[in-house]
């Protein structure tokens, strides 16, 4: 007999425990592993492909249930969702993300048997629905390569093979990219222009992007954006922080030998610069 394999994510201990519990008794779903933090479920994924998170909305580290949810939305696959909460306050916010369930707790054993026939109703369809895909094997034999044949001149067969080396000859042509960095947020994915963005905090495998006003978390590396973002005027001034110099407005030094610098703006941010970075900065700025 199927049966589909569960993370329960939540910080509470009594709360995964009851819910362990409850499952315990349903021979459909098997617990194979608890988290306290969104990371960690991340990890966990990586190596077991689950099929259901039961998760709590309120995540300690910076990264709620609703926030891992919209990162794994990004993904070919995800796990089914359960969201686990305290009142039915951010229900509207689970399902708009995607939830298949909702517990509010305390939760009663019936209320988890509930949701465990919901799981498997909703694999019964998605199985169903695989069925239905056409199978296009035979489609795709009955496809032969054509060859078409021109007659050419030599001066006009000459002419067209410089033409087609000019054709696929990438080396002059220039990558298109605009200046904005694409940010997945509440399933739609909004572009920030360069220029609004202050600076990009490191957080674990992914990262905070700060502007004036917001605060987003992406899947970016830090060292990836580092890259992009160099040649626009981005320096490095942390192994935590990417900064915009253009939204620098002063650089100021400590006791100790160290430095910070402080951003434009109403809200004035200071953030550290690290001692083998200060050359290059200093090089930078011409001093």
């Amino acid at each position: 007999m199927s049966f589909l394999k569960a993370l329960i994510i939540h910080p509470e201990r009594e709360v995964s425990s009851k819910l362990r519990e409850y499952l315990s008794s349903e021979s459909r779903v098997k617990v194979l592993g608890e988290a306290m933090t969104s990371f960690e479920a991340l990890e966990l994924l990586e190596n077991i492909s689950y099929d259901v998170f039961f998760l709590s909305i309120n995540l300690p580290n910076g990264v709620d249930g609703i926030e891992l949810t919209q990162m794994l939305n990004q993904r070919k696959t995800r796990p089914n969702i359960v969201f686990i909460a305290d009142d039915e306050l951010m229900a509207y916010k689970a399902f708009e993300v995607g939830a298949t369930d909702y517990l509010i707790w305390p939760f009663s054993r019936s209320r988890v048997q509930k949701t465990v026939e919901r799981l498997h109703r909703f694999s019964a369809q998605a199985r169903i629905v695989d069925r239905n895909i056409p199978d296009n094997s035979d489609m795709h034999q009955e496809l032969q390569e054509e060859t078409v044949k021109l007659n050419l001149s030599d001066t006009d067969e000459d002419s067209f093979l410089l033409a087609l080396r000019r054709a696929w000859d990438t080396s002059h042509k220039g990558r298109m990219e605009i200046e904005k960095l694409p940010i997945n947020l509440d399933g739609k994915m909004i572009l920030v222009p360069y220029t609004q963005i202050v600076f990009i905090e490191a957080y674990e495998d992914y990262s905070f992007v700060h502007t004036a006003q917001d605060k987003f978390l992406t899947s970016y590396r830090l060292k990836n954006l580092e890259e992009r973002l160099n040649r626009y005027g981005f320096f490095r001034v942390h192994r935590k922080y990417l900064v915009n110099l253009e939204m620098v407005n002063e650089i100021a030094s400590l006791p100790g030998s160290n430095f910070m610098l402080r951003t434009a703006g109403r809200k004035k941010i200071e953030l550290p610069i690290s001692r083998r970075r200060i050359s290059d900065l200093k090089q930078i700025l011409g001093l």
